[in-house]
C-alpha cells in the first residue's frame, strides 16, 4: 500500500485541473481529476482519495451538492473548496457545512501549496489516530480475553492462588484459595492482605519478594497453618516487561493429608522398633549367658553359631536405634540439650574409642586442632556425629591407609574435617549418601553391615546445630567430609 497522499481535484476548468495536477505531482501527491461533480462521486466509489478540491461552480452537480454529498458517505474526508472572488461569501458558508478551507483563484502556489499540505497532514494524524485507536480497541479486547483466559484457569486450579500488587493487596485470587483459608464472604479486589491472612510469617515474606533487587527471582517455600489445615505456600515475584518486581504470586498447596500420613508412619516405626526392641535385647541377653558357658560348656562349633547370631541381633538393635532417632530428628525432639561442648575432647575420645578397630584394619588415625572454642551443641548428638563418620572412613578403607581429623576455627566457626585414603565415592552419587537407606555399592565394601541411615542422621543433626556438612571424594583415592558449626563467640 502506498504512503502517498491521493489528491482528487473536482473543477469544470482544464487549465485547473492540468495545473493542480502538474504542481501538485511535483510534490509527490497522486493525482486524479474530474471535470464535474457527478464523475467525482463516480471516482470516490471506487479509488480510496484522502483530500478534495473542489470547485463551486461546475455543470451538472454544483459544489454544494458534492460536499452536502461527501460529508453524508465520507464525513471524514477534508475537502477544500476552489472559489473566485465573487463565491467567497458562498465557500465560508461550505466551511460552516463541513468544508476543511477554501482557496481563491488565481492561486498563488506557496499560499495553494499550504493549505493542500495542512489538509494532508490532518487526514494523515486523523488516519493514524484512528489505527491507534483500532488497535487501541483490539488490545483491549485481547487484554480481556487474555485476562478471561486466565481467570479460568486459574478458577479451575486445584491449588489456591492469590496475587498481589506492590501495595501489599490481593489483587487475584481463586475459589480453592478462599477454601483453604476457610473465608465465607466474598472479596472484592483489591484488599489488603493483611485483612484475610493472619500468618505473619507468609506476610513478611511478600514483603521481602518485592523488595528484591531487579532482575533477581527468588521463590520462598514455607508451611503456613490454616485452622487445622496445613498449607505449603510457594511464593515468588510478578515482573512486569522491563523486569521490575510489580507484585508476588503465591500458590497454597493443603498438604495436611501428607502431614497426618507421616505422622502415622511416625507413630508406627515408633511402635514397631520399641515392640521388637525389647524382645531382641532379651534374646541378646539369653544368647550372652549360654556364650558364656553359664548354661553349660559349648564347643567351638556352637559358640561360632551362637556369636553370628548376636552379631545379627546387634545389627537389628542397631537398625531400630537409627529407626527412633530418625523419627525422632523428623519430629523435632532429637536435639534434646545445647551446653559449651569442647569438641576437641570428643574427637579424642572417638579416634580413642576407634583406636582398636583402625589397627586391626592397618589403618593410622591422626588428628590436629588449631584455634578452637567451644561450640554450642548436644555432646551426645556430637558423640554420634563424630563415631558415625569415623567409623565410615575406616569401614570404607578396607585395605589400610590413614583416617585424618582436622579440626580448626575459622572467624565465628569451627570446621571439622575427616578424609580417608579408602574406596572414594563416585560423582554421581555423591548427591544421594545423605538419603535414608541409600548405601555406596563397591566390591571391595560388600561386606560392611550398615542400615544406611547413619549420613541421613549426621546430616540431620548438624542442620539442626545451624551448621552445614559436604563432602568430596574421588574414587580410589578417598572422601573428605567437612562440617563447619557456629562456635561460641565472646562479647
Amino acid at each position: 500500500m502506498s504512503d502517498l497522499i491521493r489528491i482528487l481535484v473536482v473543477d469544470d476548468e482544464r487549465p485547473i485541473r492540468e495545473g493542480c495536477h502538474r504542481v501538485l505531482t511535483a510534490k509527490d501527491y497522486h493525482v486524479c481529476t474530474a471535470e464535474n461533480g457527478q464523475q467525482a462521486l463516480e471516482i470516490l466509489e471506487k479509488e480510496s482519495i484522502d483530500l478534495i478540491l473542489l470547485d463551486l461552480k461546475m455543470p451538472v452537480l454544483s459544489g454544494e451538492e458534492v460536499l452536502q454529498a461527501v460529508q453524508e458517505r465520507h464525513p471524514d474526508l477534508p475537502v477544500i473548496i476552489i472559489t473566485g472572488h465573487g463565491t467567497v461569501d458562498t465557500a465560508v458558508e461550505c466551511m460552516k457545512n463541513g468544508a476543511y478551507d477554501f482557496i481563491t483563484k488565481p492561486f498563488q502556489i506557496d499560499q495553494f501549496l499550504a493549505t493542500v499540505r495542512r489538509a494532508s497532514e490532518k487526514r494523515k494524524l486523523e488516519q493514524q489516530a484512528r489505527k491507534y485507536q483500532e488497535e487501541n480497541i483490539r488490545n483491549l479486547y485481547d487484554l480481556h480475553l487474555e485476562k478471561s483466559r486466565l481467570r479460568t484457569m486459574i478458577n479451575c486450579m486445584a491449588n489456591g492462588v492469590m496475587v498481589t500488587n506492590r501495595s501489599m493487596e490481593v489483587v487475584l485470587h481463586n475459589p480453592v484459595f478462599m477454601q483453604l483459608l476457610d473465608i465465607k464472604e466474598e472479596i472484592e479486589a483489591p484488599v489488603a492482605i493483611s485483612s484475610i491472612i493472619s500468618d505473619q510469617v507468609l506476610i513478611e515474606t511478600l514483603a521481602s519478594i518485592l523488595n528484591q533487587r531487579e532482575g533477581k527471582s527468588e521463590w520462598v517455600t514455607q508451611e503456613i497453618q490454616a485452622g487445622a489445615r496445613a498449607l505449603r505456600a510457594i511464593s515468588a515475584p510478578a515482573t512486569g516487561p522491563q523486569g521490575d518486581i510489580m507484585g508476588t504470586v503465591t500458590v497454597l498447596e493443603d498438604i495436611t493429608p501428607f502431614k497426618q500420613l507421616d505422622q502415622m508412619k511416625t507413630d508406627f516405626v515408633n511402635m514397631v522398633a520399641h515392640e521388637l526392641r525389647s524382645p531382641l535385647v532379651s534374646i541378646r541377653q539369653l544368647q550372652s549367658v549360654i556364650l558364656e558357658g553359664l548354661t553349660g560348656p559349648l564347643n567351638e562349633k556352637q559358640k561360632d553359631y551362637i556369636s553370628r547370631g548376636m552379631n545379627k541381633i546387634d545389627a537389628l538393635l542397631d537398625l531400630i536405634n537409627d529407626l527412633l532417632d530418625i523419627a525422632k530428628i523428623e519430629a523435632g525432639k532429637y536435639v534434646q540439650r545445647r551446653v559449651p561442648t569442647d569438641l576437641a575432647r570428643l574427637i579424642q575420645e572417638a579416634i580413642t574409642l576407634l583406636d582398636p578397630r583402625a589397627k586391626k584394619q592397618g589403618i593410622t588415625i591422626t588428628s590436629e586442632f588449631h584455634d578452637l572454642k567451644p561450640v554450642q551443641a548436644d555432646p551426645k548428638n556430637m558423640e554420634e556425629v563424630l563415631n558415625n563418620l569415623l567409623t565410615n572412613a575406616i569401614n570404607y578403607s578396607p585395605n589400610g591407609g590413614t583416617v585424618a581429623v582436622r579440626a580448626a576455627g575459622l572467624g565465628e566457626f569451627m570446621e571439622i574435617e575427616i578424609s580417608d585414603t579408602g574406596v572414594g565415592i563416585p560423582e554421581e552419587e555423591l548427591p544421594k549418601i545423605f538419603d535414608k537407606f541409600y548405601r555406596v555399592k563397591h566390591p571391595e565394601t560388600r561386606k560392611v553391615i550398615g542400615t544406611g541411615l547413619g549420613l541421613a542422621i549426621v546430616k540431620s543433626v548438624i542442620e539442626a546445630h545451624n551448621g552445614t556438612i559436604e563432602v568430596e571424594s574421588t574414587p580410589g583415592k578417598g572422601s573428605t567430609f567437612r562440617i563447619r558449626l557456629p562456635m561460641i563467640v565472646e562479647n
